[in-house]
């Protein structure tokens, strides 16, 4: 085999929704305000008996039944997440454990935003190197955890979610190069930390960053895997925040592509925003079998990584 594939990909947000209304009865904010500054709409969150592996193993069942596979097909899982509460088990092995994966390899990846494109790039390298014959890649946040909900520069951003895929060797590559990389110097810009652990960014700074530094890295993505922008079919950065995503997107020069906005529906559900928005635009039939998409993250440690993936 010369390279692996998407065989299918799968998602899952809980069933509450809170709405821009809703919030503006809990802090001071209204719906204009909260569309007119980050463009989103709603978001679902997930009750405090919903856990993140539960996010994750009901995206992933979806993915693997998709692909018309058993969880005994599986010899790896990664779940890219940064809202794991516990230390171990680690998320990968509580989702193992919940869908009946017998003997995987478990790992978990913390690149919070650009978590899934970080596992996927791992799992891609894996298979290829032939550690693994067929991945489960994950991303699934609960960010209503680490969520102060007094602080409404912070609370109206967040979601929860997963979205999955699975990874399997294929003739032809249909997972291109990963570009990926960081600026550690401003990893202060987008923190969960302390005690309870509290999400907090520094907004100006990431929108500066990402809309001037990040078009010129995402086209690099496109070169690696021996396309030019327009080439592309779809693009799904990391659901930030549409006045990120819009003038993102722009620069990148994608003219012909679909762009995902599921931010406005879904908010900002960190490491689960790519596969989450990638598997409605598969679901949807806005991106067909075989079209070139790239698919790229960015934000905590101010790290990155993009690469563009053929649809399954």
């Amino acid at each position: 085999m010369n390279g692996t594939r998407i065989a299918a990909v799968g998602h899952y947000q809980p069933a509450k929704v809170l709405t821009n209304e809703d919030l503006a009865g809990m802090v001071d904010t209204s719906d204009e305000w909260i569309t007119s500054r980050v463009g989103i709409k709603t978001r679902h969150i997930a009750g405090p008996d919903e856990p993140v592996d539960e996010l994750a193993a009901h995206a992933a069942a979806k993915a693997l039944a998709a692909a018309g596979l058993t969880p005994g097909d599986i010899d790896l899982v990664l779940v890219a997440t940064s809202t794991a509460i516990d230390r171990s088990p680690n998320m990968a092995a509580r989702v193992a454990a919940r869908l009946g994966i017998p003997s995987p390899a478990a790992m978990d990846v913390n690149v919070v935003c650009a978590g899934f494109t970080h596992a996927l790039a791992t799992a891609d390298h894996a298979v290829r190197a032939g550690a693994a014959v067929r991945a489960l890649v994950i991303g699934a946040d609960k960010m209503s955890e680490v969520t102060d909900w007094s602080d409404r520069t912070t609370c109206v951003l967040v979601g929860d979610g997963a979205g999955a895929a699975v990874v399997e060797a294929a003739d032809e590559p249909g997972i291109g190069p990963v570009l990926w990389g960081s600026v550690p110097e401003m990893g202060h810009a987008v923190r969960i930390e302390g005690t309870p652990p509290r999400f907090a960014q520094e907004g100006q700074s990431v929108y500066r960053w990402a809309t001037t530094q990040l078009p010129s890295i995402a086209r690099k993505a496109c070169e690696k895997a021996g396309l030019t922008p327009a080439d592309l079919a779809g693009v799904v950065l990391h659901q930030a925040n549409l006045r990120i995503i819009e003038p993102l997107a722009e620069k990148i020069g994608a003219v012909n592509a679909v762009v995902a906005r599921d931010v406005i529906q879904s908010g900002n559900t960190s490491a689960a925003s790519i596969p989450l928005a990638f598997s409605k635009l598969v679901e949807q039939g806005a991106v067909r079998t075989g079209d070139p998409v790239l698919l790229f993250g960015f934000g905590g440690n101010l790290s990155y990584a993009g690469q563009v993936v053929r649809c399954p």
